[in-house]
Formats: structure tokens, C-alpha cells, sequence
């Protein structure tokens, strides 16, 4: 790979070989592509970034600083250089300043918050002796606030809200007295005393009234005809004659009173199936004296056991006027059902929600879709199930009750156009919500805290630029914030303008802000022109450059005699001069950056930044670049040019001359000096003085006194070389503070000479024992041999087979004689 190399007095240099040198010349090729790329993407990504404010082409201070709240507008009179048109005073912050705009010239109004009203919320117990009244119970703070808004900045305030304990409650209830509903009424006819003892334990302050509703009293919902008005109900029943809505009973807080009445009251009759509790629903929302709401919880529980009527059914008889949604009772009866028509679904919604009244329809089983559907179109309201009897409607409105107060959900009034308001709530166990469930907070119980963050922002100026206020408030409960909003449409320099002023032409417009804002048919930077003279040749003539033909050098346009330069898409582009021949664009690239990112273009030329120079200052002045870890300039072998180093001598390379691929390493090439100077031997022996004096030499008593590269702040070399003697010297080689140093082992390590007699006797011994190995192993293989030849010869005797055949002429010298009278005995 590469060895450290020095030579003289120079920091020591890498010296790799070839395979290496190739690596790194590709490494470098794939750094550079990536670099380009990198270079070409920043610059789109650049060019895609523009000032919005340039783009709005601004003519005032006031128009400068609806378009952003980023958008700020320089009122300094020397501002603009020619040709610039007076939309340029309108740029964003940072750009102002770039193009040395004064800071206190630059106009750049910003909106604010002031609390008018902060009441703290109130920490009331239900035993406490002392009882408030319900308008010193504050339960949402803060309660009054004006806010100041710049078009496109939002203000953000926070909002508390606290569930007061013992909070005072007002219910009404509101029941169907058709025929069907006659064994509930009997029901109700004790729910005053048994419901005011059980809203005992939730307030000590709690209020009940009593209305009842049937139809309009006209055909086809009703019989018309005399006997039917007077009974409606057929056979033996005693009905009462038919009525729209009648209030019963003001709230009061005498539960006696409200059985009293209620057993007082007796069934009637309809014809049709739907009723008109609609119609009795609104005039309890609207008719507050004759109720008698008070400004504290309201509660409207609705008993049928039927569906209703909405907007649209009375023209079934008849009724086409829409529902006014005003207050009609004339001696606690609603005396308008034959002429207004039901209310609307929305209508009702809008009432109740602006007397913060909360409705519980409490319905039986058959019904429960249809009011859980009407449930969700209005706010704060809840459906309970009620028995065929109504024996379960105390609970049912306890239970309502509970599950209403335990949510808060925030509305607020009609915005101005151009205004929108966000909500961001942190609830209980600090969950937050942000869109529709920043609006509200579920499972609160009495005393917790829940907070809110409100954010108003505004797009635009509303055309009369006058205050406005809205209220946000909790639905269902009749405390509220006021929010004055104040719009900001112009700038403070605007009232200081100077009209009919001396430096707009002769009087023909308002100086203010730092330039003229001309009066009507007036126009040009100084309202030097009419708009009848803006296209006349003699004035063309003015933007001409050297009478040549093109105005304003094609990039702008002839107004009045002065050219007023175009605007790029690329609203950081900008064509400037008098007679727009100048730009910021053109200028020489490096890296695919304008004057290499380390300066501006002005008219087509770079102006460099401090330390660089060059057409596209692509040319850093800065040697730190260069600097070697000795501290020298490239090593001492080259020039620093343009931050990188170039080599004077064509052998060494690298970023500081510091690799030499053909260049001796180090311990060779300083061997011979160590060797003369050391042990007084080698070939420098005779001009050891002369060629060998410029490190210092330190001797050592062994190796292990030897510095080690792990103790040093600085290059060191260890080295082993051998003499011609055979002898080996060890010595380190290193510059510190540009002082050479070698430190040597003064000893050389020289191998022994041979001991003769080991040798021969060892030869000997040798030979003996190779000659003995020999014997060895031919009397083995002759032995091996033997024994196979002799295995060989008898198995060959074993498979031999004799001839037995007689000579012809062979007679046996035997001769046998049998004894005839031979009986073998």
C-alpha cells in the first residue's frame, strides 16, 4: 500500500504503489460525480425558492404587509438603484438587510395579544355556608381580549375552564300530552319532590318547570269539528280540548307547586301520529322571561312517545310562513301555531345554542333511532330510553345530566371573512385533541381544569379595516370570551405621508413610506407621467442604450421615460440598471454555483467575498488548506493555488505533496549517514562529516531504549538494517520542531562463528546413522522379498499334478501264487 518517506528538512511523505494510486483515482472520480450531483440539485432546489413578497408586485407599504407576515418593506428614500420599479421595496426580512436596507428603515408591524378581562375561575364547594350568586361564578377565563392581526401571522392565547362545584341548574319539562302518553302523566304527577331531592345531591341551587304540547289546532293534525275541539278522545275519556304548547308552571324551586299543577293537568288528542314538539321547543328556548331561565345550566327535558313535525309539514294545513323563531305566548299559551309554520332542524339548533339551553329527549323504546339521528345534528344534547310508564325518568335525567356536564365543547360566532380560528385542547390527563376534537374535552369531572389553545389568524384586510368582535364560548353554559380583533392594513410610516409633496413630480402624489404614491391618472416611480403620455417615441427614445433599438435592453419596459425592469419567475433573479442591462444572474458558475457560492453577481460581474478571487471566485486566498502537519506549505515542495496545492517536483503528489510513488523509503535512504556517524563504516565512511550532519544522533544502550511511535506527538520511523559485515543496527528516525533526530542502538548485533567439532562430529554421526539406515532397510526389503518368493514356490507345489501311466515292456518282478485248497483260514 504507501510507507512514510522524508527526505532533508520536509515533513515525510506516502509512498504507495501503483494499485493504490489507481484506487484512489477512482474514489476520487465517484466523490466528484456525487459532488456535481449534489452541486446541480442545491441549485434547483435554489432557484425554486422565491420571495412571495417580489412576486405580489406591491405598490404601498400596505399592500406589502398583507401579502406574508414574512414580507417587510424598506422606507429608506436611497433604497432602490435604477431601474429597480418600487414593488422591490417589498422583499422578505432577510433579503431587506442583504441588500442594506437600515434596520430602522425597515417597516415590518407585527400583532399582539392584550388580555382586557382575566377573572379567575372561582373554587366554590357545595358546603361552604356562603352561596354565590350564579353571576359571580366564573368558570372560563380568561373573559375579554383584543387581539391585533397582520394578515397571514396567527395569535395564539390559551383558555381555561374549570367545573364549578354546586353549579345552580334550571329544568324544564317538557311533555307530550297526547292521548297515548296518559299513564306516563300520571308518573310525572310526583316528579317534582322526588327529583328536587335527588338534584339535591348534584346543587343545592336547582329550579323546575313544567310545560306540556300537543299539536297545531288545525286540520289534518286535529278534528275541527265543535266536539272534537272540546274532547278529542273517543268514547267515556275527559280529554282536554287540543292546544299547541302550554307553559304550566315558571321555574320555581318549590317541588309541592309542580305536583300540584301537574296533577292538575289532563290528556288531549291529535289525529296524526308526528306532533308539535318542535313548535313548544322553540318558544321554551326564546320566551326566557316567561320561563324564567336564568343566566346558569338550563336543561330541557322533552317526554313523547312519538316522532314530530320539522319546517315543510304545515303546509299541510295550510301554514306556509316560516317559523319566526320569536317568543308568542299570550297567557303562558303559544297562540301562533295556525300561522307560523314547525321550525327547522337548523333553526332549532340556532336557538338553543343561543340561550345555551341543553335538551334531553327522553323517548321510548320504538323512537330511539329517530331522536339518537336528531341527537347528532344538535350540539350538547342526549337521549335516554324512557319506560312505557315513565317510572325510569328521574334517573334518565340524572343520568343525562351527568354525561352533558361531563363534556365541553367550544363555539364560537360568526367569523369576518378572511378570519379562521383553530382550537387545540389539552384535557384531562393531559390528552390532547387538535381539528373538531380541539374543540372539546370529554369525562370532566366537578373541578378539573382543561385548557384550550386558540390560534385566530387572519388572510387579508377586511375592506373597511374596521374592528370586529366574537365571542367563543362553551355550548350549554352561558359564560363567554369577547375577542376584540383589530386589523393592522398599513404601516406607521403610511400616517406620516406628505400629500401633493415636492418629490412626487410637482406635487402629484403622496410621499410616504419612502416613495410616492401617485394621485389618480397619475403614474411612474415619481409620478412624473400621465397615463396619455405613457407610449409617446420620445420617451421610448430615454430607454434606449447607446440609441440603440432594443428598450430597455428587452428586459424591461419604457414607463414615462425610465425603464422599469422585468420580473423573473425566479423572483431572486433581477434585472437591474438604467437600462435594465444589468442582472444578478449571469454571472461566471463553479460547481454549478454562481460565483461559486463565495460571492454576489453584480451586472453580470462576481463580486468575491473576503479570501477569493477569480472570474467565478472559485479561487480561495486561504492557505489553511495547503498546510502539511509540520506546519509547512505543501510540504515545502509546492505553491498553494487556490486552496490546493500544486507540485513544483512531478514525482510528488497528494493533497500536501506529501506522496512520492517512485521515492526511496526512509530507513534506506538514510542508512548510510546512521551507519558512518554511528560505527564510523559504509560507503559514506570518508564524507561522513560533510553529507551526514543534518540530524542529531542519540545512542542508545538496546532496543527497548528505542522511542516508540505510541510516546510521540510526531512522525517517527523504526528501521532495521544490515551491514556488509552481516551485522544488523536498529535505529528510529523522526523530526520534531523541524530538528532531524535518530536515535541508534550502539551495540550491532553480528551473528557467532561456527563450532568445528559439533559440525564433524555432527557430520559423522551423520553419515553412520544415514549409512546404518541404508543396511536397514535393504536387509528389510530383502527379507520381504524372500518371504514372497518362498509363498510363491508353494503355492505353485500344492497345484502340481503327476503322470501315472506304465512302461509297456515293464514286467513286475512279483509274482502271486493262489493256493486252490486256500479257504482263507
Amino acid at each position: 500500500m504507501c510507507t512514510f518517506v522524508s527526505t532533508d528538512d520536509r515533513e515525510p511523505f506516502l509512498s504507495c504503489n501503483t494499485e493504490f494510486l489507481f484506487f484512489l483515482l477512482q474514489m476520487d472520480l465517484r466523490l466528484l460525480l456525487i459532488a456535481t450531483l449534489s452541486a446541480l440539485l442545491g441549485g434547483s432546489w435554489a432557484q425554486q425558492e422565491g420571495s412571495i413578497c417580489i412576486k405580489a408586485n406591491a405598490q404601498s407599504c400596505g399592500e406589502c404587509i398583507q401579502v406574508s407576515e414574512t414580507c417587510g418593506w424598506c422606507a429608506d428614500e436611497n433604497f432602490l438603484s435604477v431601474g429597480e420599479s418600487k414593488s422591490a421595496r417589498c422583499d422578505d426580512l432577510e433579503s431587506l438587510k442583504k441588500r442594506k436596507c437600515p434596520d430602522n428603515k425597515i417597516e415590518n408591524p407585527r400583532g399582539s395579544i392584550k388580555v382586557a378581562q382575566n377573572k379567575p375561575v372561582t373554587n366554590r364547594k357545595k358546603d361552604v355556608a356562603e352561596k354565590l350568586k350564579p353571576e359571580q361564578i366564573t368558570q372560563i377565563q380568561p373573559q375579554k381580549l383584543t387581539l391585533t392581526l397582520r394578515s397571514g401571522e396567527p395569535q395564539t392565547f390559551d383558555l381555561k375552564f374549570k367545573r364549578a362545584e354546586d353549579y345552580p341548574i334550571d329544568l324544564y319539562y317538557l311533555m307530550d300530552l297526547s292521548f297515548s302518553m296518559e299513564d306516563d302523566l300520571e308518573k310525572v304527577k310526583n316528579l317534582g319532590t322526588d327529583l328536587m331531592r335527588e338534584m339535591k345531591e348534584i346543587t343545592s341551587d336547582f329550579r323546575i318547570g313544567f310545560g306540556s304540547f300537543v299539536e297545531k289546532t288545525v286540520m289534518p293534525y286535529i278534528s275541527t269539528t265543535p266536539a272534537r275541539l272540546l274532547n278529542p278522545c273517543t268514547g267515556n275519556q275527559n280529554c282536554t280540548s287540543p292546544f299547541s304548547y302550554k307553559n304550566v308552571l315558571k321555574l320555581t324551586d318549590n317541588g309541592d307547586e309542580f305536583n300540584r299543577l301537574v296533577s292538575q293537568q289532563q290528556i288531549s288528542g291529535n289525529l296524526d301520529s308526528p306532533e308539535g314538539g318542535f313548535d313548544a321547543i322553540m318558544q321554551v328556548a326564546v320566551c326566557e322571561e316567561q320561563i324564567g331561565w336564568r343566566n346558569v345550566t338550563r336543561l330541557l327535558v322533552f317526554s313523547t312517545d312519538a316522532g314530530f313535525h320539522f319546517a315543510g309539514d304545515g303546509k299541510l294545513g295550510g301554514i306556509v310562513l316560516p317559523n319566526d323563531g320569536k317568543c308568542h305566548l299570550e297567557n303562558n299559551v303559544y297562540t301562533m301555531s295556525h300561522y307560523y309554520d314547525y321550525p327547522s332542524i337548523a333553526h332549532l339548533v340556532q336557538k338553543l345554542s343561543e340561550h345555551n339551553i341543553q335538551t334531553i329527549f327522553a323517548v321510548t323504546e320504538e323512537f330511539q333511532p329517530v331522536y339518537k339521528e336528531l341527537k347528532n345534528l344538535i350540539p350538547k344534547s342526549a337521549v335516554g330510553t324512557l319506560s312505557s310508564n315513565s317510572s325510569n325518568v328521574i334517573q334518565l335525567i340524572i343520568d343525562a345530566y351527568n354525561s352533558l356536564s361531563s363534556e365541553v365543547i367550544l363555539e364560537n360566532g360568526r367569523l369576518p371573512e378572511g378570519v379562521s380560528i383553530t382550537y387545540k385542547s389539552i384535557c384531562k390527563n393531559g390528552v390532547e385533541g387538535t381539528g373538531e376534537n380541539g374543540r372539546k374535552c370529554s369525562n370532566i369531572s366537578i373541578g378539573d381544569e382543561v385548557f384550550f389553545k386558540i390560534s385566530i389568524e387572519s388572510e387579508k384586510c377586511p375592506l373597511h379595516g374596521k374592528s370586529e368582535t366574537i365571542k367563543i364560548k362553551p355550548l350549554g353554559f352561558t359564560e363567554e370570551v369577547e375577542i376584540v380583533l383589530n386589523f393592522i392594513c398599513d404601516c406607521q410610516c403610511a400616517a406620516q405621508g406628505q400629500p401633493n409633496s415636492e418629490k412626487c413630480h410637482e406635487g402629484n402624489g403622496t410621499f410616504e413610506c419612502g416613495s410616492c404614491k401617485c394621485n389618480e391618472g397619475r403614474i411612474g416611480r415619481l409620478c412624473e407621467c400621465s397615463k396619455d403620455e405613457v407610449r409617446t417615441e420620445d420617451l421610448d427614445a430615454n430607454c434606449r442604450k447607446d440609441n440603440g433599438t432594443d428598450i430597455c435592453s428587452n428586459n424591461g419596459d419604457c414607463v414615462c421615460g425610465t425603464c422599469e425592469c422585468k420580473k423573473r419567475e425566479n423572483p431572486a433573479e433581477i434585472y437591474s440598471g438604467k437600462y435594465c442591462e444589468c442582472d444578478n444572474f449571469n454571472c461566471d458558475r463553479s460547481h454549478n454555483k454562481l460565483c461559486g457560492g463565495h460571492g454576489r453577481c453584480e451586472c453580470r460581474k462576481c463580486i468575491c467575498d473576503a479570501n477569493y478571487t477569480g472570474s467565478a471566485c472559485d479561487c480561495s486566498l486561504d492557505t489553511s488548506t495547503c498546510l502539511a502537519k509540520n506546519g509547512q506549505i505543501c510540504n515545502g515542495r509546492g505553491t498553494c493555488e487556490c486552496g490546493s496545492c500544486k507540485c513544483t517536483n512531478p514525482k510528488f503528489q497528494g493533497p500536501t505533496c506529501e506522496i512520492c510513488p517512485t521515492c526511496p523509503g526512509v530507513c534506506a535512504e538514510h542508512k548510510d549517514c546512521v551507519q558512518c556517524r554511528a560505527f564510523e563504516a559504509g560507503e559514506k565512511k570518508d564524507t561522513c562529516e560533510r553529507d551526514c550532519s543534518y540530524f542529531q544522533l542519540i545512542k542508545v544502550k538496546d532496543r527497548d531504549k528505542l522511542p516508540q511511535p505510541t510516546d510521540q506527538s510526531f512522525p517517527l520511523t523504526h528501521c532495521k538494517e544490515r551491514d556488509a559485515n552481516d551485522c544488523w543496527f536498529y535505529y528510529t528516525y523522526a523530526i520534531r520542531n523541524d530538528t532531524k533526530e535518530v536515535f541508534v542502538v550502539e551495540n550491532l548485533e553480528c551473528p557467532a562463528g561456527p563450532d568445528i567439532i559439533p559440525i564433524v562430529a555432527g557430520v559423522v554421526a551423520g553419515i553412520v546413522l544415514i549409512g546404518l539406515a541404508l543396511l536397514l532397510i535393504w536387509k528389510l526389503l530383502m527379507i520381504i522379498h524372500d518371504r514372497r518368493e518362498f509363498a510363491k514356490f508353494e503355492k505353485e507345489k500344492m497345484n502340481a499334478k503327476w503322470d501315472t501311466g506304465e512302461n509297456p515292456i515293464y514286467k513286475s518282478a512279483v509274482t502271486t501264487v493262489v493256493n486252490p485248497k486256500y479257504e482263507g483260514k
